[in-house]
């Protein structure tokens, strides 16, 4: 005899559970941050130094140093080995004249090899040369913003070193390339020639956002805040009947 209960089809069964997912294709739940580097990654800025601290350096000036300590070698060595009994005014004038000539450029040259820039929590601070003369420092509150240049050139502004132009302002320039422009309260700008000049325009204007965030509030009533109801002044004198 044949077993029918072997043809009836089985119940059904409870369906499988679904494989997970891999790890690479799970998107972020809710209140999740976004993996790095995936789509909607959100980029913290870096931090910003308490003290920033650049540089610019000219290589090319060590040989105009060199010429000028040649004038100043030729100055003394005309007044030691040549004969003051022949002309004592014009021997006097060309060792005068060498050694001025001589320290002239070699300080002209030696204060604008390179210049350093140090922007701290309250001012820039811009020294030059080795014994950090000439020397400017701009303090923060009188800054109105900052900029920064891919190219500044000498051509610009006449020459190396310390310049000033009246329709330009003040710059210190020691080499071709990138720099700053500072914005001053009053109108008046100055240029340095910096590496990295960008982070130093990022680390000015964060200053300047701090400061101006943590900047007091006038005196007087202050305006209403979002969500609440101004306070009602007192009313009005009655007029005459």
């Amino acid at each position: 005899m044949r077993d029918h209960s072997r043809d009836e089809p089985l119940p059904p069964g409870p369906d499988p559970a679904p494989e997970p997912a891999p790890a690479s294709a799970v998107g972020p739940g809710p209140g999740s941050a976004p993996a790095a580097g995936g789509p909607g990654l959100v980029a913290t800025a870096a931090p910003v130094p308490d003290v920033w601290t650049g540089r610019a350096t000219n290589r090319a000036q060590w040989a105009l140093a060199a010429a000028g300590a040649a004038c100043v070698a030729l100055g003394v060595a005309l007044g030691v080995e040549l004969s003051w009994a022949s002309g004592t005014a014009a021997l006097l004038m060309a060792v005068v004249g060498c050694v001025a000539a001589g320290l002239l450029v070699l300080f002209g040259t030696l204060a604008f090899v390179h210049v350093e820039i140090t922007v701290d929590l309250h001012a820039l601070d811009v020294r030059c040369g080795h014994l950090g003369l000439p020397r400017r420092r701009i303090p923060l509150d009188t800054v109105a913003g900052a900029e920064f240049i891919p190219s500044v050139t000498p051509c610009q502004w006449g020459g190396w070193g310390y310049r000033w132009l009246p329709d330009k302002g003040t710059a210190v320039v020691v080499r071709r390339g990138e720099g700053l422009v500072l914005t001053l309260s009053d109108g008046r700008t100055f240029t340095v020639t910096v590496d990295d000049a960008e982070t130093a325009v990022h680390v000015i204007r964060h200053r300047l956002r701090l400061r101006h965030r943590h900047r007091p509030a006038p005196t007087g009533h202050p305006a209403p805040g979002p969500g609440t109801t101004p306070v009602p002044g007192p009313p009005p004198p009655p007029g005459p009947p």
